[in-house]
């Protein structure tokens, strides 16, 4: 049985321990044990505001172990696995620190600060032989999936296009101080730019344009281009400042030679040029689910991780940094 202790427990973390919960009930060889934050007290009682609605508003902890020291957990429980959802300035050493004392970490997204950091955090899980992951969890959400293996396999043939959108109002707390979370661009857009590079490889070169709109937080709205050699045209777009009733929205559109593929409010529509289009048949459940599972099941089965390796979620660390640069230089082309 992989003993896990949970280190933050806002609104990512309480994703997490949704699906931990839920992933133990279905029979995997998982307990969480301990959970640990600085504000568990205060945290314990209260709601965590996220663009996805957790399981529960408020969470009955009795039955798990709390902390607020991170080396008093450590101390005083057995565990195999810690998953971190801490803010992104506090991934890098913590992640190496564990890594060191033996344990096999999951991490939130994005993968560091700094690409300098995540690949020392790459390093340091070659150098243990520990298991290290990171949280890219749209590589596990069913219609990105489908998507790689649309593009994988070509089935409709060769990419033309693509246009890729992640909206919201504005997060709290720390995300709006761009010193910390690096803004929309970092926290947010990294999704679909992580989703570019995984199922399209790096482009060659990037351009982007992007605004800060609160004072403070980074680049609060973007768009990128994506060149490749082989042409395909290539567009992300992200936005955390859509106020007033607009919730919360992921999409795309890849049109390929013989078909295109449309995702937009939970439904993914595949539109074959020579046949009639349909919704296809994904599973209900979310990324974050199927990121849990597989990591758990690679631990306990002592295989490495081939999807969101720290090395590939690094990878699209540096995209993004090509892209803050091309946006300081009002969406000059910038090589990677």
């Amino acid at each position: 049985m992989l003993k896990v202790g949970l280190i933050g427990f806002g609104f990512m973390g309480r994703m997490h321990f949704d699906n931990y919960v839920r992933l133990a009930s279905e029979g995997e060889p998982v307990e969480l044990v301990a959970i640990c934050d600085l504000r568990i007290e205060e945290l314990k009682n209260g709601k965590a505001a996220g663009n996805m609605a957790t399981e529960q508003e408020v969470y009955d902890l009795t039955p798990y172990r709390l902390y607020d020291n991170i080396d008093a957990m450590l101390e005083q429980e057995e565990l195999d696995i810690i998953d971190i959802t801490l803010p992104t300035p506090l991934h890098a050493e913590l992640t190496c620190s564990l890594l060191e004392k033996g344990l096999h970490v999951l991490c939130e997204k994005p993968v560091a600060r700094h690409s300098a950091e995540g690949w020392k955090m790459a390093q340091t899980a070659k150098e243990t032989g520990k298991t290290l992951m990171i949280g890219q969890c749209l590589r596990f959400w069913p219609a990105y999936a489908y998507l790689k293996s649309v593009v994988e396999d070509r089935r409709y043939g060769a990419v033309n296009a693509g246009y890729f959108f992640r909206g919201s109002g504005l997060p709290q707390e720390w995300f709006l101080d761009g010193e910390k979370s690096g803004g929309c661009i970092l926290d947010m857009h990294i999704h679909d730019a992580d989703i570019i590079h995984w199922v399209f490889g790096k482009p060659d070169q990037v351009s982007t344009l992007a605004r800060n709109v609160i004072p403070g937080s980074g680049y609060d709205t973007v768009s990128t281009n994506y060149v490749y050699p082989d042409g395909k045209v290539l567009n992300a777009q992200a936005d955390w400042t859509l106020g007033g009733d607009y919730g919360f929205s992921m999409t795309y559109r890849v049109n390929l030679e013989q078909g295109n593929l449309v995702f937009e409010n939970g439904e993914l529509k595949v539109n074959p040029n020579d046949a009639s289009g349909f919704v296809a048949e994904l599973s209900p459940d979310s990324g974050y689910y199927h990121q849990l599972k597989y990591f758990i099941q690679s631990v306990q089965a002592g295989t490495p991780v081939s999807v969101c390796t720290p090395e590939s979620a690094t990878g699209t660390l540096e995209l993004i940094e090509a892209e803050m640069r091309s946006a300081d230089e009002r969406g000059a082309l910038v090589s990677l």
